[in-house]
């Protein structure tokens, strides 16, 4: 998956493989190129088939099963909230630096052919021309797919209590935490934490701490650390922990990630390719 614009990564994946709950740090907008998908998050139980628009925000949990046993097939292109924000300002002609995908599913073919234009822009963009094709596709389909509301605007309410002891992981993920750390942070009970934090987030806080640290790895793999030192940088014990969790975020694993990052561009017929319907045990995806 070399990064032929920056701030984007591109994705086509063909998978069995069901999705535990987890959370991107970027945006996402993608296609369902084949079969048809169920997600559950925020937003309640949502399903998507061949030709719909799909999307995710930021730290959105959420999960994702084929529906059906033939699998699913989908491209995605993830955005850098930098990316978003530029183009946020552009739009609202800077009134505005942020907002969010409103709609986990859009079933629009017109949209959902700015997007096959889109992808395809962003998979071959080399230079300075086809980078301009990609800007132009770009803003014209965030306009269109994403509602001008500021995010604090649309989602729930976080009480001060959790917002402590999230803001307590999120400052260093590396920290060793215990419960009772949480508790004392937010001021209340252990238990009101499991149970304040899962309703604010959607998880519980080891499983919210875990998705930091593998965000922090896979930004480390995206800058050629080496595997090893990426897991004991992501406050892993060991590379074996690090991978498990990886591939249940991410359906493959961190070195299929390190190997895709690692393709010089010019070799590359797309940025990044998953095929898992050969191997459905993704702790043995190569």
């Amino acid at each position: 998956m070399p990064r032929r614009i920056d701030g984007v990564d591109v994705v086509e994946a063909a998978t069995r493989h069901r999705f535990a709950r987890h959370t991107h740090e970027q945006f996402g907008i993608g296609l369902i190129h084949q079969g048809a998908q169920s997600s559950l998050s925020g937003r309640g139980t949502v399903e998507a088939e061949a030709g719909d628009v799909i999307t995710v925000n930021p730290g959105e949990v959420h999960d994702g099963a084929p529906v059906g046993d033939a699998g699913r097939s989908w491209r995605m292109l993830y955005l850098a909230p930098s990316l978003i924000e530029a183009v946020v300002s552009d739009i609202s002609e800077g009134r505005m630096r942020t907002c969010e995908f409103a709609v986990p599913v859009i079933r629009n073919v017109v949209l959902a052919a700015r997007f096959r234009a889109l992808f395809a822009a962003a998979a071959t963009a080399d230079g300075a021309e086809a980078t301009l094709r990609w800007e132009e596709l770009g803003v014209t389909l965030l306009a269109e797919a994403m509602h001008l509301v500021p995010r604090s605007a649309t989602g729930q309410k976080v009480p001060a209590s959790i917002a402590a002891a999230i803001s307590l992981i999120d400052d260093d993920p590396l920290t060793p935490l215990t419960l009772a750390d949480l508790a004392r942070e937010s001021g209340l009970s252990r238990f009101q934490v499991v149970r304040g934090f899962a309703k604010a987030t959607g998880l519980t806080p080891h499983a919210y701490l875990m998705q930091r640290r593998i965000d922090i790895v896979r930004r480390l793999i995206g800058e050629s650390t080496p595997l090893a030192e990426a897991a004991i940088a992501g406050g892993f014990a060991d590379q074996s922990h690090m991978t498990r969790l990886f591939v249940r975020k991410y359906g493959f694993s961190p070195g299929a990630y390190a190997r895709a990052v690692g393709m010089p561009p010019k070799s590359a017929q797309r940025f990044w390719d998953i095929d898992m319907h050969k191997n459905k045990d993704p702790k043995r995806v190569a």
